[in-house]
């Protein structure tokens, strides 16, 4: 039987389907309880109000269950809150090897530097410009490499 929580691990990112929610840090927590078998999966959204969020709940529990886990509870606490530097260094190299820019670190005390210039995921270039705030989802905005010419989409760093 896979573990409650190598089950949950393997739960994939709905809306960036190349990294799972582990790589992003949403997951949490998994706990098991050894007397009842019921678990408790604790996540954290990237955003309030992130539209992911039902999917991925729904994810975690089919991932579990199948798992051989039947009785769990996925419960969402917004605090501390995600934060980017909560991605993994396998999630970070995932995400750049499937064009998407990853954001640099967070500062420590808590303020979020200005992204001024991103290296484009598919040819390493610094030269690239921000097109939209906004990408293909909410956390993500939209840039252009003015060396190769392609548009890729970046984390937003939080």
């Amino acid at each position: 039987m896979t573990t409650a929580r190598d089950a949950a691990a393997t739960v994939v990112d709905p809306e960036i389907r190349v990294v799972t929610i582990d790589d992003l840090g949403i997951l949490r927590s998994v706990e098991e309880d050894p007397g009842t078998g019921r678990v408790v999966v604790t996540i954290t959204p990237t955003y309030t109000g992130c539209p992911a969020m039902d999917v991925i709940r729904a994810d975690i529990r089919r991932a579990v269950v199948a798992a051989g886990h039947p009785d769990v509870e996925v419960r969402t606490v917004h605090s501390p809150a995600w934060s980017t530097d909560w991605i993994t260094d396998a999630g970070r190299a995932k995400l750049a090897a499937a064009g998407i820019a990853p954001p640099a670190p967070v500062r420590r005390d808590g303020v979020v530097p200005l992204t001024l210039a991103v290296r484009c995921p598919r040819c390493g270039s610094p030269e690239t410009e921000q097109l939209s705030r906004f990408g293909s989802t909410a956390c993500k905005a939209l840039w252009r490499c003015r060396a190769c010419c392609e548009p890729f989409d970046h984390v937003k760093a939080l």
